[in-house]
C-alpha cells in the first residue's frame, strides 16, 4: 500500500509503514528502490546502535534513519509536521512555507521515547536525496558554490563541479564528501553557513543556509548511486558535539532554509525574501541611518575628548546621523595596550578627563547621535578588577580550566552575575554616558566549545551561544530607543541566527577601499541590504596625513569609490574627514544624501549580479539590486582595467542615469540591454539608476 503526503512542492511517500522524501521542489528523487534508506530525510545516530554503512565519517545511513516508521503528520497554518518513530526516538520535522517566496525553512526535533538515557552523536535538520537526473553519473552537470570567508576577504564564492570535488562514480557508494564543519563561536570565520547546488542538466539552482551562531555542518555525499544533501548543527565526528537525552527529553536542531531558482539571481532573490521574514528589526534603525565610526583610519584604539571634538564638526557637515566612538573610550591604559585590561567598561579619565558624557552631549549639540563600542563577551586576562569581581563560575571553561585566547577570557551568559553586570554596563553606557547606538563586538573565537554545564564541548558551546542572544534580546527590549550593531572582528559571525536578533551587522574590517568592492559585490548573497554594514573611509591609502599629501592623494575619485562601496548596504563612514576641503566634504555630503534616498527601496531590494559573483582577480566588478521588478540600482567599479566596462543586463533598458556622483563627468552609453562605461582612471566607481522592462 502506497500513500502520498503532498505539501506545496514537497512530496512524501508512505510505503511499508515508513515515510520517504520523494520530491523536494525541483529535486525529483525518482522511483523508490530496494535500498530504501537512501530516501530518509531524518538522520540521527545513537551511541551503541548499528550504523548501516562502512562509510564511517559520512552522516548517512544512521541507526535511526533505517529504523524510522511513519507515525503521523499534521498541518498547522503554513507548517507541515511529519513525525516518525523508531524504537528509540520520535523525530518530528517541521517544514514552513511563506506566501511571497518559494523558500522553505526546516528543523527537526528528536525525543527520547525509551526508559533510559540515549546519546545522539549527530542529528540532521534535513537530508534531501536525489540530486542529478542520472544520480552519480551526473557529476559533470552538478556544481557546488561554497562561500569562503576570512578576515578582510568575506563572502568569496567558489564554484566547482562535483567531478572536480572528486565526487565521480567509482562504485555504488564512495567515501567522498563535499562538506564543511564550522567549529567554534565565530560561526563564519572560514565559510558562510550557506551554499548553492547548480544542476545544469535540469536547469535549477538550490540555495541553502544553516541558522547557527556556533558550530554547524553540511555534507553532500552519495548513497546507492544517488547524491544527497545533509544539513545540521554540531555532531560528534566533526565538532565534538553530542547530546545525552533523558527519557522524554528532546533536542531541537538549528533551523535551515532552502530556496530554488532557475538562475543564480532568482535563487538569491528567493532566499532574500525568506530572510526578511526572520531578520532582526529595530525601531530607531528603521530609516537605515548613516553612521560615522571614528575607528577606521582615524582614532583606531585611542579616541579622546580632544580629538573627537576636532573631528566631529567636519563629520556633522556630511549629514550623517550617528557618530560612534569605538574601542578606547574606556580604561586608563594606552590604546595600543588596552585589550588585556578590558572588562569594566567604565569611562577613561585619561582620554575623557571630564567624562564621556561631556563628549556625547557635544556630539548631540552638533546634531549627531552618539554611540559607543563594547566587547561584552570577554574579560582581559590582566583586568584585575573584574577577575576579582567575577566568580570562577562566570567564565567558560574546558576541563575545569578557563578558556583564554589572545589575552582574553570568555564570559558565560548562563550566569546571572554576568548578565546582571553586563546589563548594568549597558544601562551605564546609555543613561550615564549618553550612548544612543551601541556596537557589540566579539574579537576572539572560543574554539571547539565548553564542557561546563554540558555533556560535550559542542553542546556547551551551543548553550552559551544561545544564552548570549537571549541576553541581547533582553537589553534590546529594555533600551528600545538604542540601535545595537553586531560585529565580530568584521564578518566572523555573519549567520542568520545572529541576524535574527540584530538589525545590522558589520560585514568586514577590510582596510583597503580598493579591495572592499570584491566583498561588497557579493555581500547581498549573504546579508540583506538593510542589514549589511560597510565601511567607507575616503581619507585612506596614504602614508601620512600632511595637508599637501591629503590634497594630492585624496582625489574626488577616491572619495567617490569609497562612498559607492557603502551604497548597496549600510553606510559606515570613517577616516580623517577633518583634513578635507569644503569641496570634498560637499562630495561626501552628496553621497550621504543620495544614500538616504535609497532607504525606502532597500526594504524591497533583491540582489542582481549581472556578471555573477566577483573575486579578487577581477579588474572590473558590477553588482546591484532591483526594486519592484523594474528599478535597477547598479554599482560599477573599475579596479585596474584599461578597457571599457560592458555589462549585459539581460533586460531592455528604458532609461539610465548616474545616481552618484552628479558633480563629476561620466562617459557611458545604455543601449538595448547593454550598459557600457568608460573609466579614465585605474580605480573609479559609478552608481547607476536604470529603468528596465
Amino acid at each position: 500500500m502506497e500513500d502520498k503526503i503532498i505539501f506545496h512542492d514537497i512530496e512524501f511517500t508512505i510505503l511499508n509503514g515508513a515515510v520517504y522524501l520523494t520530491r523536494f521542489g525541483r529535486v525529483s528523487c525518482g522511483e523508490l528502490r530496494e535500498k530504501m534508506h537512501k530516501y530518509a530525510f531524518s538522520e540521527v545516530q545513537l551511541t551503541g546502535q548499528m550504523k548501516e554503512t562502512h562509510m564511517g565519517i559520512k552522516l548517512t545511513s544512521s541507526s535511526e534513519a533505517i529504523a524510522f516508521k511513519y507515525h503521523s503528520h499534521r498541518v498547522e497554518g503554513d507548517t507541515l509536521f511529519v513525525t516518525q518513530r523508531s524504537g528509540n526516538v520520535e523525530a518530528t520535522t517541521a517544514f514552513t512555507t511563506y506566501t511571497d517566496t518559494g523558500a522553505v525553512s526546516i528543523y527537526s526535533e528528536y525525543k527520547n521515547i525509551t526508559d533510559g538515557e540515549i546519546i545522539l552523536e549527530d542529528a540532521s535538520a534535513i537530508r534531501i536525496p536525489g540530486f542529478g537526473r542520472r544520480g552519480v553519473y551526473s557529476a559533470d552537470n552538478l556544481y557546488y558554490y561554497s562561500f569562503t570567508q576570512s578576515h578582510h576577504v568575506e563572502c568569496q564564492p567558489r564554484r566547482k563541479s562535483f567531478f572536480d570535488y572528486g565526487m565521480y562514480h567509482g562504485c555504488t557508494e564512495s567515501q567522498k564528501r563535499i562538506s564543511f564543519a564550522n567549529v567554534g563561536s565565530w560561526s563564519t570565520k572560514e565559510q558562510l553557513p550557506q551554499g548553492i547546488i547548480e544542476d545544469t542538466e535540469e536547469g535549477y539552482f538550490l540555495m541553502f543556509q544553516i541558522e547557527s551562531n556556533n558550530s554547524w555542518y553540511y555534507e553532500i555525499g552519495d548513497a546507492d548511486e544517488e547524491y544527497y544533501l545533509y544539513l545540521g548543527g554540531g555532531n560528534l565526528a566533526n565538532t565534538s558535539w553530542w547530546a545525552s537525552l533523558a527519557p522524554g527529553e528532546s533536542y531541537k536542531t538549528p533551523r535551515v532554509a532552502l530556496a530554488f531558482g532557475s538562475d543564480l539571481n532568482s535563487c538569491l532573490c528567493e532566499m532574500t525574501k525568506y530572510r526578511r521574514h526572520i531578520k532582526g528589526v529595530s525601531a530607531p534603525d528603521a530609516s537605515l541611518p548613516t553612521i560615522f565610526n571614528e575607528y577606521m583610519h582615524l582614532s583606531w584604539d585611542s579616541p579622546t575628548a580632544e580629538t573627537t571634538a576636532k573631528y566631529a564638526p567636519a563629520v556633522a557637515k556630511t549629514g550623517v546621523k550617528y557618530y560612534v566612538i569605538d574601542c578606547g573610550w574606556h580604561n586608563e591604559e594606552d590604546g595600543d595596550k588596552v585589550y588585556p585590561y578590558v572588562g569594566q567598561w567604565k569611562e577613561s579619565h585619561a582620554r575623557f578627563p571630564r567624562g564621556v558624557r561631556e563628549t556625547t552631549d557635544y556630539l548631540r549639540s552638533l546634531g549627531l547621535r552618539p554611540g559607543l563600542w563594547i566587547e561584552p563577551e570577554i574579560v582581559g586576562w590582566k583586568c584585575r578588577e573584574m577577575l576579582e569581581y567575577y566568580d570562577d563560575d562566570c567564565f567558560l571553561t574546558r576541563f575545569g580550566r578557563r578558556i583564554g585566547a589572545h589575552g582574553r577570557y570568555f564570559l558565560d551568559y548562563r550566569n546571572e552575575k554576568v548578565r546582571a553586570y553586563m546589563t548594568e554596563t549597558i544601562r551605564r553606557m546609555v543613561e550615564d554616558y549618553g550612548a544612543e547606538y551601541i556596537k557589540l563586538d566579539y574579537n576572539q573565537d572560543i574554539g571547539v566549545g565548553t564542557d561546563k554545564g554540558a555533556e560535550s564541548l559542542g553542546r556547551g558551546l551551543e548553550a552559551c551561544s544561545r544564552a548570549y542572544l537571549d541576553w541581547v534580546d533582553e537589553i534590546r527590549g529594555r533600551f528600545p530607543s538604542v540601535i545595537f550593531e553586531t560585529c565580530s572582528s568584521g564578518g566572523m559571525r555573519m549567520d542568520y541566527e545572529t541576524l535574527s536578533h540584530f538589525s545590522l551587522i558589520s560585514t568586514s574590517d577590510q582596510v583597503s577601499y580598493k579591495k572592499y568592492p570584491y566583498i561588497v559585490a557579493n555581500i547581498l548573497s549573504a546579508v540583506l541590504p538593510e542589514q549589511a554594514a560597510v565601511w567607507s573611509y575616503p581619507v585612506s591609502g596614504i602614508d601620512d596625513f600632511e595637508p599637501e599629501t591629503v590634497k594630492r592623494e585624496i582625489t574626488d575619485e577616491v572619495i567617490v569609490i569609497n562612498m559607492i562601496n557603502s551604497f548597496l548596504g549600510r553606510m559606515h563612514l570613517a577616516s580623517h574627514l577633518d583634513l578635507l576641503s569644503d569641496e570634498k566634504i560637499a562630495l561626501i555630503r552628496e553621497g550621504v544624501e543620495y544614500y538616504d534616498t535609497l532607504t525606502e527601496g532597500k526594504y524591497r531590494a533583491l540582489p542582481f549580479l549581472p556578471n555573477g559573483f566577483a573575486d579578487f582577480r577581477d579588474k572590473a566588478v558590477a553588482s546591484g539590486y532591483i526594486v519592484d521588478g523594474h528599478k535597477l540600482y547598479l554599482a560599477l567599479w573599475n579596479l585596474g582595467s584599461d578597457k571599457p566596462l560592458t555589462v549585459e543586463l539581460g533586460r531592455k533598458i528604458k532609461s539610465c542615469r548616474v545616481g552618484y556622483p552628479n558633480s563629476l563627468p561620466t562617459d557611458f552609453t545604455a543601449e538595448g540591454t547593454t550598459l557600457t562605461v568608460k573609466f579614465d582612471k585605474e580605480y573609479m566607481a559609478r552608481f547607476f539608476e536604470i529603468e528596465v522592462e
